[in-house]
């Protein structure tokens, strides 16, 4: 189905609004945590909806290897094999593209098992077919995610696979709706726009996804090697050319400043493997920065991880604790972390909407890179 964002309030270019979709509403802009293989790590779904956790993402790569997407579809999708009521987008194989360089040609690619050497062939058609066993709210074409910095001629390419490969899973996933609907599956589906930092082939790549009419669109390929000045004229270039009425993801992006500057420019949806990933290294999200809880200074520290948190963990347990179950590698500790900065950097967003709507964001905007820049 084709989404629609109502825009509630904006403040410059920054919006606040409500996506709605088969599943239910979704408020922006909004995070969400990344479940690779079916999960947010060291999370189950009971904890993501005691979160209020509306959206989260899953891994095609992953889980078509494993469990495998006939699988999947026989337990009731993702949402039914993970007991999930909530929203779920999955991407589409693209980003491991970028991670796994596996062999790519015009008619997809083809990749290595990471769990057991086996080869894999993803086409754009394929991954279509996939994401409607997984029966994700949201699927994203298949694309090619180039490294930064590379050369213009490998970023023209990867713009021009990427809008041959969009071509071919639309006409796909348009050819399956009518099948979709008689399983009572109402997809919709995402485009992706490429172009490096490139802003003349950034607004060339928003402009040939939008003539290919999708229910929303993506900007993929940034935060994997260019600066934060780098990214967002890049950003911005893509933005200019995508419609202000159905929703605008920015892909794989999670830090702090990068969201606000973001969401400044009018994105609405985020995701990152941020939140888990430092909670498994010991890295704490703050109002004062990252903390490293591992540090000696917490030892006796009977504080909460951030006195300002709302988490049920800054409710409970003092900095002391935490670093106990951390320096022990107990998984109760990355558990406990995961929750708090899943919560964190969720609130950061939240804290956003209220700012757009009281016409404050410039100044939510200076307080968050003061700390995060």
């Amino acid at each position: 189905m084709k989404l629609k964002i109502a825009v509630h309030a904006t403040d410059g270019s920054a919006r606040r609004g409500t996506v709605t979709t088969s599943r239910g509403t979704l408020p922006t802009p909004l995070f969400m945590p990344v479940g690779t293989k079916g999960a947010v790590k060291h999370l189950d779904s009971s904890d993501l909806e005691a979160l209020d956790i509306p959206l989260i993402l899953g891994n095609t790569y992953h889980l078509m290897l494993k469990p495998g997407a006939e699988t999947i579809a026989a337990l009731g999708g993702l949402h039914g094999f993970m007991d999930w009521n909530g929203h779920v987008l999955t991407d589409s194989g693209g980003f491991q593209i970028f991670s796994l360089e596996p062999k790519v040609t015009d008619e997809g690619a083809t990749f290595r098992s990471t769990y057991d050497g086996s080869t894999h062939h993803l086409s754009p058609e394929g991954a279509v077919a996939v994401q409607e066993q997984f029966g994700a709210d949201i699927q994203m074409v298949l694309d090619v995610c180039p490294p930064l910095p590379s050369a213009d001629h490998v970023v023209r390419a990867a713009v021009d696979r990427t809008s041959a490969w969009a071509g071919r899973a639309r006409a796909a996933f348009l050819a399956g709706t009518a099948q979709r609907l008689d399983r009572g599956l109402d997809q919709a589906q995402f485009g992706i726009v490429q172009g490096g930092i490139d802003l003349g082939m950034r607004a060339e790549s928003a402009r040939r996804t939008v003539d290919l009419d999708f229910d929303g669109y993506a900007i993929g390929g940034l935060s994997v090697g260019e600066t934060r000045e780098q990214m967002l004229p890049a950003l911005a270039a893509a933005l200019e050319h995508l419609p202000a009425d159905q929703p605008r993801y920015l892909m794989g992006v999670g830090d702090p400043a990068s969201i606000v500057e973001a969401v400044g420019l009018g994105v609405d949806l985020f995701d990152c493997v941020l939140p888990s990933r430092h909670a498994r290294h010991g890295t704490v999200l703050t109002s004062a920065g990252r903390l490293s809880i591992k540090n000696k200074a917490y030892e006796r520290d009977d504080g909460p991880l951030d006195a300002s948190c709302t988490c049920p963990v800054c409710a409970r347990w003092s900095r002391a604790y935490l670093r106990h179950l951390r320096r022990l590698d107990e998984p109760t500790g990355a558990r406990l972390l995961t929750i708090h900065n899943v919560v964190w950097l969720s609130n950061l967003v939240v804290g956003l909407r209220a700012a757009i709507t009281e016409g404050r964001f410039d100044q939510a905007r200076r307080e968050v890179l003061e700390v995060w820049a």
